[in-house]
């Protein structure tokens, strides 16, 4: 059986847990900042583990990880 690719998207995006939950970024911090509160933007950094419905899709997408 061939190699499964990994969603070139989804390795630069997710990562792995080490008791294998997908851990994500927040939305909404790159730009317009000025228009977005103080608490979004303090709530929104660093990193956050995603719901298991979603995780299993990225999971799909990096067959390996």
């Amino acid at each position: 059986m061939p190699k499964l690719k990994s969603k070139s998207s989804a390795k630069k995006r997710f990562s792995l847990t080490a008791t294998g939950k997908m851990r994500r970024n927040f939305a909404c911090k790159n730009h317009m900042l000025r228009r977005r509160s103080q608490s979004m933007k303090r709530k929104a950094r660093g990193t956050t583990i995603m719901c298991r419905a979603d995780s299993k899709i990225i999971k799909k997408f990096l067959p390996y990880a």
